[in-house]
């Protein structure tokens, strides 16, 4: 029989970005908080110190950081009358363990999303018409506006401290800056970082072109900072190992160097590590939570924590398959297309070209996780969708991230891919190649969702999530299209040669190769809770004291990377929670 735990206010599932900014946010109000993290503890000193966090072996090939299949994974079918099958290795996206979650390896990338992109069908359907829709495209407003959430994406920008230049201040263009993006009330709270050769070759070519290169956005410390937590970050040092692993030089913002330390402070909150949560349980009239049923690994037994508010913060594909399991929100069905929980399931499509200079050394090693320029000129609101025949926009980008050598020696085409041909080519090229990127939206479909494997079962018996996704057309339409606009300025820079890859026709989504860890929907937001599971405040519509934080919130995915938006969010709703509900317990309207 499972143990039963005193009663805490707040039991908070996940330690990553939004469980670390809940616990702190919610200890504010003297409430008696719990975090249960499924993975390890982990803090800058030890786990990323140097030497050691610098194995490229480690951690970025044997994903040291990264959940392990053979604790949690999903299965996969590209449609409906496929049979799934379980992912047996990480490929396509990489979700992180442990304390921090998939805050310790990201690359820092941090954006806002676009007003049009909050309101996306409102703004399909006002400038374009019904009719631009494709039949299956189940795209939706998120029920909430930039304009509400503008002071919600600064005040988690500067707690990141974010290094970048601003392009639009209160409606006022900024030379240098991204000037299509919806305005914000202040500039960035850093400059930007400084920039490598292959990145400045391309702001170059593209101003040459009439186009507008800005610098990325960047968690990624330019200079020393304290935010309003009194955590202090020092400036990037350009070492080469920002994606995949921990910071050994506390200038990547994450969990550990912007919030742990702070929040441990408060003698209310606490939190316990590898005890994964198994289900939300219910009262009986299935209207509110009374705690959460979780494994303790050390003590091999399942434990009830009562609690009077469930703050789900795991990685969105966990958010909805405890939601499956646990019975919040009608479960979808793509036949009839009917309930919520799993609808909405979208990811990112992403490609690019790699161009090889004989003659010019990029030193690949200097490198940080967002250092680089990018182009918004094909952004959602700048596309005429009626003219291009697809739903969508992105960003392109040339960034320099590392020269690590297993994981970042691109070859021309040619070279063998063994033997001492491949010796040579590998002495030759290494360094001389640099790459564009492009980063685009990836829409939702009727028949692209998750729900619960009716085969495969994980450790405790549950059943597995299953993921049934693949490319539509849409997609494809949008990625040939960014590829046209690419290889141009690709071209105008005189490269030695050059070679593409971006999805086409007919292309099925492959889950073995990285592409991105921007897994989103599931558990969608928006103002009908007949295609929503969440309303404007991430709060359950069924079960009020259940709020869901993070990308499952996202009714299909942006342009860019979700860490901004899920930041911004997560400050929203938690305001609400410490403004309205704590007050007054019961649905936010």
């Amino acid at each position: 029989m499972a143990r039963t735990d005193p009663k805490k206010d707040v039991v908070i599932i996940g330690l990553g970005w939004t469980g670390s900014m809940a616990g702190i946010e919610l200890a504010k109000e003297g409430l008696e908080i719990l975090a249960l993290e499924r993975g390890a503890d982990r803090d800058t000193v030890p786990d990323f110190q140097y030497p050691n966090v610098a194995d490229e072996l480690r951690y970025g090939v044997r994903y040291g950081f990264m959940q392990k299949p053979v604790n949690s994974t999903l299965t996969l079918r590209h449609g409906t009358q496929d049979t799934a099958l379980p992912m047996r290795h990480l490929g396509s996206f990489l979700p992180g363990d442990g304390v921090g979650g998939a805050g310790v390896h990201w690359n820092g990338n941090t954006w806002r999303p676009l007003a049009e992109e909050l309101r996306l069908k409102s703004y399909v359907t006002e400038t374009f018409g019904t009719g631009i829709i494709p039949d299956g495209m189940t795209i939706q407003d998120w029920g909430v506006t930039y304009e509400e959430l503008e002071p919600y994406f600064d005040r988690f920008e500067y707690m990141l401290g974010i290094s970048g230049q601003a392009g639009n201040i209160n409606g006022e263009i900024v030379p240098g800056g991204n000037p299509f993006e919806a305005p914000r009330a202040r500039d960035f709270p850093m400059p930007p970082l400084q920039m490598q050769l292959g990145p400045r070759m391309f702001r170059d070519q593209a101003e040459a072109m009439g186009l507008h290169p800005f610098p990325m956005p960047a968690a990624n410390a330019s200079e020393t900072y304290v935010n309003e937590y009194g955590m202090q970050l020092g400036p990037c040092n350009y070492c080469g190992f920002c994606e995949r692993y921990g910071c050994l030089n506390y200038s990547k913002s994450s969990p550990q160097t912007c919030i742990m330390d702070a929040l441990k402070r408060y003698e209310n909150f606490s939190y316990r590590t590898h005890c994964e949560v198994l289900k939300v349980e219910l009262a009986e009239d299935g209207k509110t939570a009374t705690g959460v049923n979780y494994f303790d690994e050390a003590a091999q037994e399942e434990v009830f924590q009562p609690a009077d508010i469930v703050i789900m913060a795991a990685y969105s594909l966990h958010n909805t398959h405890l939601c499956l399991l646990s019975g919040i929100g009608q479960p979808y069905d793509a036949a009839s297309g009917t309930g919520v929980t799993g609808r909405n399931y979208s990811y990112q499509m992403t490609g690019g070209t790699t161009a090889f200079f004989e003659d010019v050394e990029f030193n690949p090693f200097i490198g940080s996780g967002s250092t680089g320029y990018v182009i918004d000129d094909y952004a959602i609101n700048q596309i005429d969708f009626a003219a291009e025949g697809f739903v969508g926009g992105g960003y392109i980008h040339a960034s320099q991230h590392n020269g690590q050598p297993i994981r970042n020696l691109p070859l021309p085409a040619g070279v063998p891919a063994w033997g001492a041909g491949w010796k040579q080519g590998a002495k030759d090229w290494y360094g001389h190649a640099m790459g564009v990127g492009l980063h685009g939206s990836n829409m939702a479909y009727r028949d692209c969702y998750l729900d619960l494997d009716p085969t495969y079962t994980d450790r405790h018996g549950r059943p597995l999530l299953r993921m049934t996704f693949d490319w539509q057309d849409n997609d494809t339409v949008l990625s040939q299209f960014m590829k046209s606009k690419i290889e141009p300025v690709v071209e105008a820079m005189n490269p030695t040669s050059f070679q593409s890859s971006y999805k086409d026709t007919g292309a099925r989504y492959d889950i073995r190769p990285y592409q991105s860890t921007h897994n989103v929907g599931g558990t969608a937001m928006g103002a009908d809770p007949a295609t929503s599971v969440l309303n404007r405040y991430q709060q359950s519509w069924d079960v009020h004291n259940v709020f869901a934080l993070g990308a499952g919130s996202f009714p299909q995915n942006l342009q860019y990377n979700p860490t901004g938006a899920l930041g911004g969010l997560a400050y929203w709703t938690l305001d609400a929670i410490r403004r309205d509900y704590l007050r007054n317990p019961g649905p936010l309207v």
